[in-house]
């Protein structure tokens, strides 16, 4: 379990990064349901998922950061639900993107799950 868990942890933690680098690159217009979202929490969000996916990797150097994964996890499935009610609030009839932010985020639960329970990090592990 633990190195599935690793395994997840730094395959979500590239995408976090690459989704950071594409906010910087395009702005809500990309995805018309975000168009509510204002350009400042966009941008922002490129600090927190810069943040996040160094959280999910850290502990490799340093076991007793192993909490900053469950938090980095948990953060990054609620940035995946704040932009499915965005979508569902924007009337938009496709909901390819849902799915897609829905599974982000129970892939993230499953992380934040297994390293808080199954086989947590850190110093008392």
């Amino acid at each position: 379990m633990n190195i599935i868990l690793w395994v997840l942890q730094v395959v979500l933690a590239i995408h976090t990064a690459i989704g950071a680098f594409w906010k910087f690159s395009n702005s809500t217009e990309m995805v018309p349901s975000l168009k509510a979202m204002p350009n400042s929490v966009w941008m922002s969000l490129i600090g927190i998922e810069l943040l996040c996916a160094a959280g999910l990797v850290l502990p490799a150097i340093n076991r007793q950061w192993g909490m900053l994964v469950p938090l980095a996890a948990i953060v990054i499935a609620l940035e995946m639900v704040l932009f499915t009610i965005l979508h569902l609030r924007s009337g938009q009839t496709t909901h390819g993107e849902i799915v897609y932010w829905l599974c982000v985020a129970a892939i993230c639960l499953f992380i934040a799950y297994g390293r808080s329970v199954v086989a947590p990090l850190g110093a008392a592990a």
